[in-house]
């Protein structure tokens, strides 16, 4: 467990010291509040839907999680190639801890900046529809960071260089945020386009968001979370596994 929690402070560490990734991270996201909240909100009104506003901003949410935490196996590329990752392998300590401990940063930096930028959608209109509900969104907050960052170790677990990472995070991740329904609704969608979001699991991680902050559910709360904890559990054995062969 000491292992685990020291892995686990450094993702902190290294965090809070790299101010650029703090400010260069909430860019896009207050791009995407500015142009499409601002830009679709007369489409959404004018379609009986009210302020896109309020739409949008869980999506902004899950899409700042979902890069964040994916992301995080970039940190691993880094690290083997400074030699870091090489000295924790040899230490007394198993691999199953080292990947733990990273991927428990990796999610808690993803909610840190989730955090942060549910308090720029407060500035920009959005309100929830209960205060009371945002311990219940944080839930989904935590599913989704683990789930991805648990994806992105594993990703970085087979990659030995950062263009290979970047092609296969650009396939990967922009396809599922935009399959999410973060950007629109999931409803009334043709037969094909129905089963591949709702095969993305980052759907069932925005609707939770999106109902627990103002109660617009495509699915139920159950759903939401059996299918990100069953994903998230699936990933970080898989993690797990691909992390225990990396050869030193």
């Amino acid at each position: 467990m000491g292992a685990i929690y020291i892995l686990w402070l450094r993702e902190l560490k290294r965090y809070v010291r790299s101010r650029v990734q703090i400010v260069v991270s909430l860019a896009q996201p207050c791009l995407y509040l500015l142009a499409f909240g601002a830009g679709f909100t007369p489409v959404f009104k004018q379609a009986g839907l009210g302020s896109y506003i309020q739409f949008i901003a869980p999506g902004i949410i899950g899409m700042t999680v979902l890069f964040s935490s994916v992301f995080n196996g970039i940190a691993m590329l880094w690290d083997r190639q400074f030699g870091f990752l090489k000295e924790t392998l040899v230490a007394p300590v198993s691999r199953l801890e080292i990947m733990i401990g990273r991927t428990l940063g990796g999610a808690t930096v993803a909610m840190i900046q989730g955090t942060i930028v549910m308090l720029i959608c407060l500035l920009f209109g959005f309100r929830p529809h209960s205060w009371t509900a945002l311990p219940f969104a944080f839930v989904f907050v935590f599913l989704v960071a683990m789930l991805f960052s648990a994806l992105g170790t594993a990703v970085g677990s087979v990659l030995k260089d950062m263009q290979g990472f970047q092609l296969v995070m650009n396939f990967l991740v922009m396809p599922i945020y935009f399959l999410s329904g973060a950007l629109y609704p999931l409803k009334n969608l043709g037969k094909a386009m129905t089963v591949v979001t709702h095969l993305d699991p980052l759907s069932y991680g925005v609707d939770g968001l999106r109902g627990a902050l103002i109660q617009q559910w495509q699915f139920s709360p159950a759903t939401d979370a059996a299918v990100l904890i069953a994903v998230a559990c699936g990933l970080l054995g898989l993690g797990a596994y691909l992390f225990s062969k990396i050869e030193v």
